[in-house]
C-alpha cells in the first residue's frame, strides 16, 4: 500500500488525460453438494445441456486443462469441480471467507501454468477486506498457499470480484467502490479499479505507473473482463440507477464514476462502447468468442450479445430472455462453447434444479 500511495499522484494525472495506448490449514470438505443433471452428457449442436444443478449461489468459473471447471460458491466458500457427465464434487473450502450481502467467495482463475504449478487464484471477502489468495489444487484437493493481495475495500455490495489472466500472462482483478463512490477516483485506493498483478501479487511490469497495480480507474463495480483475439480488453460495469456499461479498457484510462454514469462526453473520461438501462442488464461476467462479446445479465435475466466490427460495435442482441433467470457468469471453453452460471437463489426466483451450470453452442442462439 505504501508503493500505491507513492504512485498516486502520477496515476491520477495519467487517468485524467484520456485513454493510453493498448495491456493456516484449510478444512477440506468431501461432501458432494450438487447433483449432476440427468442429461449432462457432451453438449451437442442441437441445443444447451445442463451440466450441474443444485448449486448454492455460484459466482465464478475457471477451466482446467482437462476441460473440467472449478466453480465458486459464494456463501459457503466452497469450490466445486464440474465436468460433463460426472457428478460435481467439492474440492475444498477456502479459509477466511466471510459472506454477507454481495460478498463472499467470488472470482476464480487457474494459473496459465496450472499443469506445472497447480495454482488457482480466488477473490474473497474476509472480515477486514477483499483479497486475492493463491491456492494449490493437488490430487483433487485445494490447499492454501498465500494471500497475494489484500487491502481491497469490502462492503455489503459493490465488491467487484472477477479474476482473469490476460493474454500477457498477468492476473487482472476487478474491484468495486464498496459503496463509497469517491474511491473510484482516488488512486491511493484499490476500490473502483481494474488491477494488474503478477502471481505473487506485485504490480505487473509495464503498468502505467511503476509500483501501482492500478490498470484503470473510475469504476463503480466491474464484474466482467475478457479479451478478443486481437488482445483488446473489455469490461462490464454495473450502473447505479441509470446506465450499465460495456467498456473497452486501455491502460491508465479513467471511466468516470462517480462523475458520470454511462456516456459523459467532453473527453475527460472514456465513454462506454455500449450502455443499457439497469433493468435490462445489470451485467456480471462476460466472454468474447466468434466476433462478439457476451454479457451475463442479472436483473435483465438475459444473455446479451454485442457484435464486434473493427473499432465499432454492432447493435446488441438480447438472447435467452427469461429462459434461465438471472445469469451471473459466462465463460468460453476450448471448443468455443459458452458455460453459464445462473444466480436465482440470490435476489431471484429459484426454479427446480437451481442454481445451474449450462453449456451451449453460441451458434444455436440465432
Amino acid at each position: 500500500m505504501r508503493r500505491l500511495a507513492a504512485a498516486a499522484a502520477a496515476l491520477l494525472l495519467v487517468g485524467c488525460s484520456g485513454p493510453g495506448p493498448e495491456r493456516s490449514p484449510m478444512p477440506i470438505s468431501t461432501e458432494r453438494v450438487p447433483t449432476v443433471a440427468p442429461d449432462a452428457t457432451a453438449t451437442s449442436r442441437a441445443g444447451p445441456a445442463v451440466v450441474a444443478t443444485g448449486l448454492e449461489v455460484p459466482w465464478g468459473l475457471a477451466f482446467l486443462p482437462d476441460g473440467s471447471a472449478l466453480v465458486t460458491l459464494r456463501d459457503s466458500g466452497e469450490v466445486v469441480l464440474v465436468a460433463e457427465g460426472r457428478e460435481p464434487r467439492s474440492v475444498g473450502t477456502v479459509p477466511g471467507v466471510v459472506p454477507g450481502g454481495e460478498g463472499g467467495l467470488l472470482g476464480i482463475a487457474a494459473s496459465p501454468d496450472f499443469a506445472q504449478d497447480g495454482f488457482v487464484f480466488v477473490y474473497l471477502t474476509s472480515a477486514e477486506d477483499n483479497r486475492v489468495a493463491r491456492m494449490r489444487l493437488v490430487d483433487g484437493e485445494l490447499t492454501p498457499d498465500a494471500v497475494v493481495l489484500d487491502g481491497i475495500p469490502r462492503a455489503g455490495n459493490h465488491n467487484g470480484g472477477r479474476l482473469a489472466f490476460g493474454p500477457d500472462g498477468y492476473l487482472y482483478v476487478t474491484t468495486g467502490d464498496a459503496g463509497v463512490p469517491r474511491r473510484a477516483q482516488d488512486p491511493t485506493s484499490l476500490g473502483g479499479k481494474i488491477l494488474r498483478i503478477d502471481a505473487d501479487g506485485d504490480p505487473a511490469p509495464g503498468n502505467v505507473v511503476p509500483g501501482s497495480p492500478v490498470w484503470s480507474l473510475g469504476h463503480r463495480n466491474v464484474q466482467g473482463i475478457a479479451w478478443d483475439e486481437e488482445g483488446r480488453m473489455f469490461a462490464s460495469e454495473f450502473g447505479q440507477n441509470t446506465w450499465d456499461e460495456l467498456n473497452l479498457i486501455t491502460p491508465g484510462s479513467n471511466y468516470g464514476w462517480p462523475v458520470v454514469e454511462g456516456r459523459g462526453g467532453g473527453g475527460r473520461f472514456v465513454d462506454p462502447l455500449r450502455q443499457w438501462r439497469t433493468a435490462d442488464a445489470s451485467p456480471s461476467g462476460i466472454a468474447v468468442t466468434g466476433g462478439a462479446v457476451y454479457l451475463a445479465a442479472l436483473r435483465g435475466e438475459s444473455l446479451w450479445r454485442v457484435p464486434l466490427d473493427g473499432e465499432a460495435t454492432g447493435e446488441p442482441q438480447r438472447l435467452l430472455e427469461g429462459t434461465y433467470g438471472r445469469l451471473r457468469a459466462v465463460e468460453v471453453d476450448a471448443a468455443g462453447r459458452l458455460w453459464l452460471l445462473t444466480s436465482n437463489r440470490f435476489r431471484g426466483e429459484p426454479r427446480p434444479g437451481d442454481d445451474q451450470v449450462i453449456v451451449l453452442d453460441p451458434g444455436t442462439l440465432g
